[in-house]
């Protein structure tokens, strides 16, 4: 079996809105486990875990989770960041829409390890039917005992209120996300301080996205050292893919890192339909890299991607055959860079703008070699200087594919010079 469902596996035998199924196959059981255990406990198992954040930048969740637990101010946060509003991506809108408590159960693990009381949903403003099925669930959670004062009895307090996102690409960075819930426009913040010391409110907040918090039920289960047993070395536990594109069998896939993109694609997305080739894989959605055919024996692991000027990101897979030309693909995602840059720092607000204007020189067959260079040094201040996550990985798709298919650009000026003669 290629794929390992720890996260997955109530999903298609519970009903979602109902909060009896839910207890009936062990729910909340993770969380009473947890409120018997002393907090420092509950932090060694997730050191052992080795659990790396979900949401594209994979840092360690224990540190996070011990940077909180370590502040002396209060009130403390746990925020869900349920924004997902990268292209290609939906496997956090998958898990709010089929299991919903185990998100719930998960954040109330994160507050009773920190010692935090309030807690917050954002979700991005389109999964209207994930923010009615969240709600329920918190508003069925909280009739139960699982949400209030005195959680189960014990001296425990935590609530949930779920913020509804206005469409921004960039709120699903921490600081812009921050900087909406407290009611101001969406763009990021300075750093540091980081969240864990000032963040929503100015107040410690922790700050993890779906699939991180529907993981710790799990880890709470079967332990940090055997969750750490599965997957790789570096990568432990597994990872949701949103598989898309140009594929047979599009959806989420749950499987242990280590496992390869080709058989990913082949075993699990059946292939590429009419028995079409693959001509490049952009992985992580819109801001992730886009690597040739040749490159689909990579395994999904951090350590690995990282090889590559890469990161294993949310967890996409768009699959593009060879139908398509790379340069219409470049000119989508810099045009929606372009348009989602909050503008609040110089090399995002300018630099997408003159990105995409050169990329579509090349789709029009006007690029010259110093359009090349100019481009490809555009990318790289762009991913160096830019303030926050957008405008770092914007170029991410331009810089891969300079590298992985510049033969490309060079027949495509080429082509451009034999036009222009013509």
């Amino acid at each position: 079996m290629l794929e390992h469902k720890l996260i997955t596996k109530r999903i298609g035998n519970i009903n979602p809105e109902s909060i009896d199924d839910y207890l009936k196959h062990d729910g909340y059981k993770m969380l009473e486990k947890a409120l018997s255990m002393r907090r420092i406990e509950i932090h060694d198992n997730f050191e052992a875990s080795k659990l790396r954040g979900r949401g594209g930048a994979g840092f360690p969740v224990s540190v996070k989770l011990m940077a909180l637990a370590k502040e002396s101010r209060t009130p403390k946060y746990v925020v869900c960041n349920a924004d997902e509003g990268e292209p290609g991506n939906f496997k956090d809108r998958y898990l709010m829409e089929h299991d919903p408590h185990q998100i719930i159960e998960g954040m109330l693990i994160a507050a009773y390890a920190t010692v935090a009381t309030q807690g917050y949903i954002y979700i991005r403003g389109e999964y209207a039917n994930a923010m009615r099925i969240m709600q329920k669930a918190i508003d069925d959670a909280r009739e139960r005992g699982y949400l209030g004062k005195n959680i189960l009895g014990k001296r425990f307090a935590f609530d949930i209120e779920i913020r509804q996102g206005a469409g921004s690409y960039v709120c699903g960075e921490e600081f812009a996300l921050l900087e909406s819930i407290e009611g101001k426009a969406g763009r990021t913040r300075v750093k540091p301080p980081f969240p864990t010391s000032v963040g929503l409110f100015g107040q410690p907040t922790l700050i993890n996205n779906v699939e991180t918090l529907a993981t710790f039920p799990a880890i709470i289960d079967i332990g940090g050292e055997a969750f750490a047993k599965i997957g790789t070395e570096s990568s432990t536990g597994t990872k949701l893919i949103s598989l898309s594109g140009n594929i047979k069998n599009k959806g989420v896939f749950e499987v242990p890192f280590g496992i390869s993109m080709r058989d990913i694609i082949t075993k699990l997305g059946g292939g590429v339909p009419n028995g079409r080739k693959i001509k490049m894989i952009q992985l992580g959605g819109a801001c992730g890299p886009i690597i040739p055919e040749y490159m689909l024996d990579m395994v999904i692991d951090f350590e690995r991607f990282e090889e590559f000027e890469s990161k294993t990101g949310a967890g996409a897979i768009i699959v593009i055959d060879d139908r398509f030309d790379v340069f219409d693909i470049l000119k989508r995602i810099s045009a929606f860079f372009e348009h989602e840059s909050c503008g609040k720092c110089t090399p995002c607000r300018e630099g997408n703008l003159h990105m995409l204007k050169t990329v579509e020189k090349f789709v029009d067959y006007k690029a010259t070699e110093k359009d090349l260079n100019a481009l490809e040094s555009l990318a790289r201040v762009m991913h160096q200087t830019s303030l926050c996550g957008l405008g770092q990985t914007a170029p991410t798709a331009v810089i891969s594919t300079l590298h992985y298919f510049r033969f490309s650009y060079l027949n495509r000026i080429e082509e451009s010079n034999i036009e222009e003669a013509a």
